[in-house]
């Protein structure tokens, strides 16, 4: 008989890169680097966010999904494209779904700038702390310190590239990053009728993609052969997975994988949160396929694009930004 080695995602500590020898990093920029091109996600520990930020995170997303409806809809940004601030239920939806998915969320954007022509060009960000106490300095502190992460994953991934270290670091200086608080209700019966879902599959348009720890499972992958995997993350572990602005200047050598959050069934039909840390590059950053990843046998197959011209028309194709 047959056996077959079990799929899973890598498990990787990004210690081994930011603390160890020479072979240590070469180790890890390698192992991190074929896990995104084998599964487009690989799960790293290590990262030093301390949980008590997380869980204080996680606490102050709640309490804002708690209040009143009227309440919240006082943080909706008009013409605001879901960029900053509070998106409702049933506003976004995958690429060609017919079904709006069962979320509502925050987004976080950058506050701090390097350099001083780039403090205009994203909204502002908006902040509930009259409603709910600390918000604004909690996912301050959140936010900068998963921009610290994204940087060093992207230092590794340019040298599994073959490039020089900070290439890909540096296309997120000033970058459009943001943190998506979500919150996935209960489902009723009626929507486990409706064919729609708490998250439809989907690609993520960004960079990377560094998830906290969510608070229930349900995260799912597609694999290169059809088929749904799990992805799950313990304690002190985030899940990190590439975007579709990556996948483009790689000319396809890392994939933006498909992924959902599937609706919970039995007694796991209980709210789920999650904090996914989009990581973008500045908005007038040049998507142009990377020359280390073009070759005779595979040329390049993405024309140049603005990643703020990108980053509209992927949010047109979604329902937030209306044509």
């Amino acid at each position: 008989m047959r056996f077959t080695k079990p799929q899973k995602v890598s498990t990787l500590d990004i210690r081994a890169f930011t603390d160890g020898n020479t072979r240590d990093q070469v180790h890890f920029f390698n192992e991190f680097g074929r896990g995104l091109r084998e599964y487009g996600f690989v799960v790293i520990e290590g990262h030093g966010i301390p949980p008590d930020l997380i869980r204080d995170c996680y606490g102050k997303t709640k309490a804002f999904f708690d209040l009143p409806r009227e309440i919240k809809t006082q943080y909706l940004v008009p013409q605001g494209g879901g960029q900053r601030g509070y998106t409702a239920m049933g506003q976004e939806h995958a690429k060609d779904s017919k079904h709006p998915d069962i979320k509502e969320f925050w987004h976080v954007g950058r506050e701090t700038f390097t350099h001083k022509e780039n403090q205009n060009r994203y909204p502002a960000n908006i902040w509930p702390d009259a409603h709910v106490n600390g918000f604004k300095p909690a996912f301050e502190s959140l936010y900068t310190r998963l921009e610290s992460m994204a940087s060093t994953l992207l230092q590794a991934t340019s040298l599994y590239l073959g490039l020089a270290r900070n290439t890909l670091s540096e296309m997120i200086v000033d970058g459009n990053s943001i943190i998506r608080a979500l919150h996935y209700p209960p489902l009723a019966d009626d929507q486990f009728k409706s064919g729609a879902v708490r998250a439809a599959a989907h690609e993520d348009i960004n960079f990377i993609t560094i998830l906290c720890e969510a608070t229930e499972s349900g995260l799912e992958l597609l694999t290169h052969d059809g088929k749904w995997l799990a992805v799950e993350s313990g304690p002190g572990q985030m899940v990190v997975d590439s975007g579709d602005m990556l996948s483009r200047i790689c000319n396809d050598l890392i994939p933006s994988t498909t992924h959902r959050v599937v609706n919970p069934a039995g007694s796991k039909n209980v709210a789920r949160y999650s904090m996914p840390f989009f990581v973008h590059p500045h908005s007038q950053c040049h998507l142009n396929v990377l020359p280390t990843c073009v070759s005779a046998q595979n040329p390049a197959k993405h024309a140049p694009i603005i990643a703020d011209e990108f980053l509209h028309q992927r949010l047109r194709e979604i329902g937030l930004v209306k044509a």
